[in-house]
């Protein structure tokens, strides 16, 4: 496992770190879990990223980590980055979402007694909120990191003007940022018109979230929707993005993956790693075999100017951003 600086912190992140946003929750075996878990720590994959409401249901996923921080991982707390995040929607009520101080530090200390943690590695605003000052919420991750609850804080899903807007108040407040959290992948490519530019000048590191996009970026697709799958249950994946159009991208970008000796999941991971400003890329897993698939794309992290070109004539915006609304906020 090659592991990367993040940003000008101390801090390295595997170029690969799960996340558990799917197949974590009540819903899901949780032997099953446990060893997707223990493989991918045994790979090398020190980071795991929560947030408050994966699940489900909500708090679940944090719920599940924190029996195997109790069990399997217990005495190696100091090898793993953990992080989780507050924004969404996780109790009823006017403070039970976005950014305000009250929701993000109640939301903090419910998600350190849901996996029986003292203190996380990182605590994130997990959307921009356009109704709460940004230096409430800035303020906020700050004292989250003052009062020993998180070690250090990052941004998710906003602006390349609000992440430089937020940098610049929690460097007043003496908690620098340390990495921003898009989503990113060869059909929803918004970070390189000026975020990835943006954390470059602001030292923070970046980690891109469905590199998959949401699972098209896989065989799976290639003939149609096939039963049981997450396009079929019309969640984070519906059927209508699975455009003819798109269809033909995907089909075009798994020619490419065979030519290098991948899977499309393996290229399409490998691609969102290309750029050295990003820290690593955060993958899902709900099975063993399906995590080694993903880590397989380590063995070829290399393309040359031609393959890049190549790859640039299918790999285009494709409709496919559900945290759109977010990032263009502010």
């Amino acid at each position: 496992m090659p592991y990367r600086r993040c940003g000008r912190s101390g801090l390295q992140l595997p170029a690969i770190s799960l996340g558990l946003w799917q197949n974590f929750g009540h819903d899901r075996p949780f032997e099953t879990q446990r060893a997707i878990v223990r493989r991918a720590f045994d790979r090398g994959v020190t980071h795991i990223d929560l947030a408050n409401n994966y699940g489900p249901p909500y708090g679940s996923a944090e719920e599940n980590f924190g029996r195997l921080l109790a069990t399997d991982l217990r005495g190696h707390r100091d090898e793993l980055v953990v992080s989780t995040k507050a924004g969404y929607d996780m109790w009823p009520g006017p403070y039970g979402e976005w950014g305000s101080r009250k929701y993000l530090l109640a939301s903090l200390d419910a998600s350190l007694r849901r996996m029986g943690l003292d203190y996380v590695d990182v605590f994130y605003s997990h959307r921009f909120d356009p109704d709460t000052p940004l230096a409430e919420t800035m303020g906020a991750l700050a004292t989250a990191v003052r009062s020993g609850r998180a070690l250090y804080v990052g941004i998710s899903s906003y602006s390349p003007a609000k992440t430089a807007q937020a940098a610049a108040i929690l460097r007043e407040l003496g908690t620098p940022l340390l990495i921003h959290q898009p989503s990113y992948s060869m059909l929803n490519r918004w970070i390189e018109d000026g975020l990835l530019d943006t954390v470059e000048r602001e030292g923070a590191g970046c980690i891109g979230f469905s590199p998959l996009a949401q699972g098209m970026l896989t065989d799976r697709y290639l003939h149609g929707v096939p039963a049981g799958s997450r396009a079929s249950r019309d969640g984070s994946l519906t059927t209508g993005w699975l455009t003819e159009q798109n269809l033909a991208k995907i089909r075009a970008l798994n020619d490419l993956a065979a030519g290098r000796g991948q899977s499309l999941a393996q290229l399409a991971i490998a691609w969102t790693l290309r750029d050295p400003r990003m820290t690593s890329t955060l993958v899902g897993a709900s099975s063993v075999g399906q995590l080694d698939n993903s880590l397989g794309a380590l063995d070829n992290l290399a393309f040359d100017e031609e393959e890049l070109a190549e790859i640039d004539r299918y790999a285009t915006e494709s409709g496919v951003n559900l945290w759109a609304r977010s990032s263009e906020s502010g």
